[in-house]
């Protein structure tokens, strides 16, 4: 009995780990085809390159998602974080321009990532030291990042220089060979995030941990410095994201970011990382990235749903990719 049915069982499990990961890609390709068929602007090389450019700094963020998901915790602070880094950036950017000048970017830059690291620390620090749920302690977190950039920028906005702007532009809006340059950094970004989740220690030991944290710890594995150092990855990653999104607008306000979160981890789970942890694809987070940036602009591209709509439309996938996820053992 054992022996006839453990080949159909052994036949069927890379069946679905095919399916797992090759599902973000197909329908990102039935919704291409479907906004190609439904408004031919859709697929001008002018628009294609322009949902590409704005799901940049969603896919950058929720490539350090991936990380803090995989090993079984979760971040709803990122669009809060984002908002406060972007203002600490631009307010050193502005300091030290009158004697730097575009240099300052480049120093605004490294107080970005370091302000990034720093706040993933703090969340990854009360998660596993003060032992408190990630879902408590980041939305304790997104209070107060919101609130701080709203201090700073006294309920208006932190405006950069305008000396700064110009030397700025190009991380945004420029491009190399034809690709714009926020596309560039989200490739640089994942392909770094893939290897180390899949060919170093650290990815084998945080999947490890997000698959059984009990098990991990009796293996040697330090769930703690794991844990830790996933939301330290979730922040860098924010920070890589303002870097490439200040030049857009040339400016912080008290609504950067908002709803960034759920973009965030729609665009995770889309993309077949298993919230139960365990389970990661960087490039199906990615690809789920762009899903969601496509059905945004086909929204504002048609007529057939209001735009205003677009955040529940993004909830609805979110909970229709966790049925899904049911089937995935």
């Amino acid at each position: 009995m054992t022996s006839a049915t453990t080949p159909i069982a052994t036949a069927e499990a890379p069946r679905r780990i095919r399916w797992a990961t090759m599902g973000p890609f197909i329908a990102l390709g039935i919704v291409l085809l479907v906004g190609t068929m439904l408004n031919p602007n859709f697929a001008t090389a002018t628009n294609l390159a322009n949902v590409v450019t704005r799901s940049a700094f969603i896919a950058i963020i929720a490539v350090g998602a991936t990380f803090v998901i995989s090993s079984r915790c979760l971040d709803l602070s990122v669009g809060s974080m984002m908002a406060f880094v972007t203002g600490i950036m631009i307010l050193t950017m502005n300091q030290l321009e009158p004697s730097m000048g575009a240099n300052a970017i480049f120093v605004g830059a490294a107080v970005g990532l370091l302000a990034g690291a720093a706040c993933g620390l703090l969340n990854g620090l009360i998660v596993t030291v003060g032992k408190i749920e990630p879902f408590i302690v980041t939305l304790g977190t997104m209070g107060i990042f919101r609130a701080l950039i709203t201090w700073m920028a006294d309920g208006g906005s932190i405006p950069m220089e305008r000396s700064l702007r110009e030397p700025y532009r190009p991380v945004y809006f420029g491009d190399v060979l034809g690709i714009p340059i926020p596309v560039l950094i989200t490739l640089a970004v994942a392909l770094v995030g893939a290897f180390i989740l899949y060919r170093t220690k650290y990815g084998r030991r945080c999947m490890a941990t997000g698959s059984n944290a009990e098990v991990a710890r009796f293996s040697g594995v330090s769930v703690t410095k794991v844990r830790t150092m996933a939301f330290v990855i979730q922040g860098l990653c924010v920070a890589i994201a303002a870097i490439c999104y200040i030049p857009r607008l040339g400016a912080a306000t008290p609504t950067t970011g908002q709803l960034w979160e759920l973009h965030v981890i729609t665009a995770v789970v889309i993309g077949g990382t298993l919230l139960r942890g365990g389970k990661a694809r960087i490039w199906g987070t990615v690809a789920g990235a762009l899903i969601l940036e496509v059905i945004a602009n086909l929204m504002v591209l048609s007529n057939m749903v209001s735009e205003y709509l677009v955040a529940a439309v993004q909830g609805v996938i979110i909970i229709l990719a966790m049925l899904a996820h049911r089937f995935i053992k």
